[in-house]
Formats: structure tokens, C-alpha cells, sequence
């Protein structure tokens, strides 16, 4: 969901044609060859560059961005009226299975240039660190006035609804020196996720349970590479990706009433919904091999060239942050239980309302008015980067050198 959450890419990866990281201006389209270059775009929870920064983006990522955004939203909603709605419900797990997952398979692959420099810290700390403690304290005082609970806590070890996501990305991407040093990341990724579904002395200070279970899938995107974007994008994929998604809607329909919801949030233990521990790994694995198949569905029918919504995709960590307020709103004041909602228009009127709200708050104007929280800049709180002074003197005495040498020439005409 969230840089800003800005790319750390590959420095060695070429860059493809010139593309506007200004949300609204066309762009070039980018060729087959280049269009997933690590440097073209954020990871899935970000917000735009700010103009003139030169930096090229890719049509597909953003794509893939806001798509999964929309999912996003659209799951939030379906979650409020789940209760012996079986259609809704099949769906809504189908949706749960995947849509995380990618978001957090793009992030790891923006991730993949982290390296602990001063520069990648600075971009941690005001693109994840600093929006979840702001958000963490509006989403508790959110809840002292709209829900009048005066007396509810503001904790920042409890991360508030999807603010889970900004704690394991600051977890995830500190931990990245690390996964691109061992030799076998994902299987040992893979065990802490499994050790960790049948631990509940874990807790859920910062949530760690998701922290820890979706670890595998952001190592799996630190580890992959633009041509693996290509591999699922090809025709054959995207015809096979339709009779698994039935198959997916199928199975998700008979496991309704057989299997808890709570398997798919990935932020509880076997034991703690009252299945023996061994079920554990054998779900948080079953359901790691079915994500990797849907996102690659997913991913198979994300366009690749420029769209109506690819700007919006720069935007995505405002929609992900901002439409829980609305969500948690209607669950305060009771919107989701309203008689409209209960038959399949309501059902469907919601669906259309939670695409457009995510929509709208992915937009240009809405992160110019809230950047300044989202994206702060803060440069009043770092010390400036040794390197990035060398070479403002370097420029600097370059300039003044050019300046003194063509006033000698003046002089000798």
C-alpha cells in the first residue's frame, strides 16, 4: 500500500523513454524492452515525485498500483457486510488471497536498492516512519470523537486497522541488507512465516504477526527482476488466468462455510481460532502458493501502456491512508447496516461507491493539500549527506571556475 514510499532501484537497470512523473502530463510509451526498469516508478503505496525531478515511471506498475488500491477499498467495504452473505463473502476472499500480496511483491521489488545510505534512511523515516505516527494519532482521535470514546488509548505499538501495512514496510525494507546477503531468502522467509503462524507468544505489538507471514512475499519481490514481470504478462498467461480465477471463485465459494475468515487477514495463529497447531504452516503455506498464482493472474491483466488512471497510481498511499477514516466513519455511525445495503443493488452500489471514493482520493489535488503529512520533506531534521555536499562544492567551484575563466577571456579580447 505505502513512498512517500519512494523506489529503490537497481542502478545498473536501464532506464526506459521519457516518462512525466507528474501526475495528468502524457508521456512517451514505453517499449517492451525497458518498461519495467526498478527506477520507473514508487512502490505501490506511494505518492508522486515533485515536478522536475526527472524521474522516469512506468505505465505498468502505476497500473498495477491502482488497481490494487481500488481492491483495496473495495475489500474494506465488503468486509462490513459479510454476515450470511455468501456471494459477497466468496469474493471477498478471493480478493483477500491476492490483493495484498502484490501490493507487497511491488514494494519488495522497489525495495530491491535499499542499502542503509543516509539518503535511503532519510526516505524511510519521512515516507513510512513519520506518516504512521501522524496517521496512528489522527486514527485514535478519529475514534475519541466520532465514536465518543473519550478514553481510547493512543498506542503506537497497536498499529490502527491498515496502518499494519507503513509497520512492515519499515520492518520489511530495514531487514533488506539483510535478504540480499543470505543465500536461500525465500525459504528461510518462508519458515519464519510458517514458525510464525503457530506462535501466539508473539503478540501484536506492531502487528508482527503480519509482519511475519507476509515477509515471504515481500523477499520474493526483492528478488525478482523485470523480466519476470514480462514472463506473467505473456498471452498464453492471460488466457489460463481466466479458468483460474473461476476456479479460484469456486473453491473460495466451498470454503465459506468450512474454513475461518480469519486465515486470510495472515495476523493470527492456528491456535488462536481454535485449529490444531500443525494446521498453521500447512494453511500459511497453502495460502502463500494460491497468492502467487492470483497475483500472477492479476498481474497478467494489468495493461502495460498509459490509461486514463496510470497518474493515479502515484497516489496510492493517500488513498490507502485517507479511506479508512471513511470506513471506520460508517462503522462508528452505523452506514453499513442500513436496509439499502442488503440486497444485490446495495451490494453493488457499494462496490461502485468504494471504487470511486479510492479513486478520488488518489487524485492530484488531494495530495497537494495532505503532502506535507504524507510526504514531508523534513529536511530540517537531517544532517545533510557528505557525499551530496562533495558535490555541491565540486559544482560550486566548477561554476566559479568557469565564471573566472571566461572574465580573463574578456579581459584578453
Amino acid at each position: 500500500m505505502t513512498d512517500s514510499l519512494r523506489p529503490y532501484g537497481n542502478r545498473r537497470t536501464p532506464l526506459p523513454p521519457a516518462q512525466s512523473s507528474v501526475p495528468g502530463v502524457p508521456s512517451p510509451r514505453p517499449t517492451p524492452q525497458n518498461q519495467h526498469d526498478s527506477r520507473a516508478a514508487p512502490s505501490p503505496a506511494a505518492g508522486a515525485r515533485p515536478a522536475g525531478s526527472g524521474r522516469q515511471r512506468d505505465a505498468f506498475f502505476d497500473n498495477a498500483k491502482y488497481l490494487a488500491i481500488v481492491l483495496v477499498g473495495v475489500g474494506h467495504a465488503w468486509g462490513q457486510i459479510l454476515d450470511g452473505n455468501r456471494t459477497v463473502e466468496t469474493l471477498y476472499r478471493v480478493v483477500y488471497t491476492f490483493h495484498m500480496p502484490a501490493f507487497i511483491i511491488i514494494s519488495g521489488y522497489f525495495s530491491r536498492g535499499f542499502d542503509m545510505s543516509p539518503r535511503r534512511v532519510k526516505r524511510l523515516v519521512t515516507g513510512v516512519a513519520v506518516p504512521y505516527v501522524v496517521f496512528e494519532i489522527a486514527y485514535s482521535l478519529h475514534k475519541r470523537v466520532v465514536d465518543h470514546d473519550p478514553q481510547h488509548d493512543i498506542s503506537l505499538l497497536d498499529p490502527t486497522y491498515l496502518l499494519w501495512f507503513l509497520c512492515a514496510l519499515f520492518v520489511w525494507r530495514l531487514t533488506t541488507p539483510l535478504w540480499k546477503t543470505v543465500r536461500r531468502p525465500l525459504p528461510i522467509a518462508l519458515a519464519i512465516a510458517l514458525l510464525a503462524s503457530m506462535a501466539p507468544s508473539i503478540g501484536n505489538d506492531l502487528n508482527m504477526q503480519r509482519v511475519l507471514q507476509f515477509l515471504p512475499c515481500f523477499v520474493l519481490g526483492l528478488m525478482m527482476r523485470p523480466e519476470h514481470f514480462q514472463l506473467v504478462r505473456r498471452r498464453s498467461v492471460r488466457i489460463w488466468s481466466v479458468p483460474v480465477a473461476a476456479a479460484a471463485v469456486a473453491v473460495a465459494w466451498w470454503s465459506v462455510p468450512r474454513m475461518d475468515t480469519a486465515w486470510f487477514y495472515r495476523n493470527t495463529t492456528a491456535q488462536s481460532i481454535g485449529a490444531p497447531w500443525w494446521t498453521g504452516p500447512v494453511v500459511t503455506l497453502a495460502l502463500f502458493g494460491c497468492s502467487l498464482v492470483l497475483t500472477a493472474c492479476f498481474f497478467a491483466w494489468v495493461p502495460g501502456r498509459r490509461m486514463w488512471f496510470t497518474a493515479l497510481g502515484a497516489g496510492t498511499i493517500y488513498g490507502y491512508l485517507l479511506h479508512g477514516f471513511l470506513v471506520k466513519t460508517g462503522n462508528y455511525e452505523g452506514w453499513f447496516g442500513l436496509p439499502a445495503l442488503s440486497g444485490p443493488a446495495g451490494e453493488i452500489g457499494l462496490t461502485v461507491l468504494a471504487a470511486v471514493v479510492i479513486t478520488l482520493l488518489c487524485t492530484a489535488p488531494v495530495r497537494r493539500v495532505l503532502r506535507c503529512v504524507v510526504e514531508p520533506g523534513m529536511e530540517w531534521a537531517f544532517r545533510r549527506d557528505a557525499a551530496e555536499l562533495a558535490r555541491e562544492r565540486e559544482k560550486r567551484d566548477g561554476t566559479g571556475q568557469r565564471v573566472e575563466r571566461e572574465q580573463r577571456e574578456k579581459v584578453s579580447a
